[in-house]
């Protein structure tokens, strides 16, 4: 059976007057300074980006041709799926595209890699993301199910099954990595790993240079949290 692929828009056809970075609600609500510091860096070694905050469950109010740039697999699947003329392409493939981009070198550390979940059918995220871990030093151990197989970090499952059991689905997912070390691009992954006694780091941390923090790991607390962002964002 062919498995279903999707294709991002090619850098060379970003019309960058109608180019935008969104960071996703979840990472605007676990640390925006990121968002600013990712979006600085697209400015001075990509190009003209604009920044737009509006969630991905809204209209993004922009011109026919636009680009979203996108931190989050499942903004990248509502955009591109729910709004005509509205184009995407993930972060980690602008990044990863740009030559000579300063990043840190973390000197041979291993680690697995949760891969997002609405990513599944783009292994061209999955190949950038490990493109840009290698060119920081950092080396990979796959965990069998991984890319166009990944599994889900279990946070989806909520609220449709109980707290106790998504914890659980949780933490059978983290245990399938075979390092303590995981990468994660997705901030519920973030909270899935670290459910699951495993040391998450997100990518957008690791080309920062910074340690990711775990934050809000009730899951109610932190999906309240995201659902009074995504109402609001509406205004934006």
């Amino acid at each position: 059976m062919k498995e279903y692929r999707i294709q991002s828009i090619k850098i060379s056809d970003i019309d960058m007057d109608k180019c935008y970075f969104n960071p996703g609600c979840a990472m605007t609500t676990h640390n925006p300074e990121n968002e600013k510091k990712i979006h600085a860096i697209l400015n001075e070694y990509f190009g003209p980006v604009k920044m737009h905050n509006r969630c991905c469950r809204h209209n993004p109010n922009l011109p026919n041709g636009s680009t979203i740039i996108n931190n989050c697999a499942g903004c990248d699947r509502r955009f591109r799926s729910l709004y005509e003329g509205i184009k995407t392409i993930s972060l980690w493939e602008i990044l990863d595209s740009i030559e000579n981009l300063p990043l840190p070198n973390y000197l041979g550390v291993k680690v697995s890699i949760q891969d997002s979940c609405s990513y599944r059918p783009k292994p061209q995220v999955h190949t950038a993301v490990r493109s840009l871990l290698k060119k920081m030093g950092i080396e990979i151990k796959e965990a069998k199910c991984h890319g166009t197989s990944s599994i889900c970090c279990g946070d989806n499952f909520y609220p449709n099954l109980s707290i106790k059991k998504v914890n659980e689905l949780q933490k059978v997912r983290a245990q399938q990595m075979p390092c303590d070390d995981v990468v994660v691009y997705c901030v519920s992954c973030v909270k899935s790993m670290t459910i699951g006694g495993k040391c998450a780091h997100h990518l957008m941390d690791l080309v920062l240079n910074q340690p990711t923090f775990a934050g809000e790991t009730r899951l109610d607390v932190y999906h309240n949290g995201l659902l009074e962002y995504i109402n609001k964002s509406v205004q934006f």
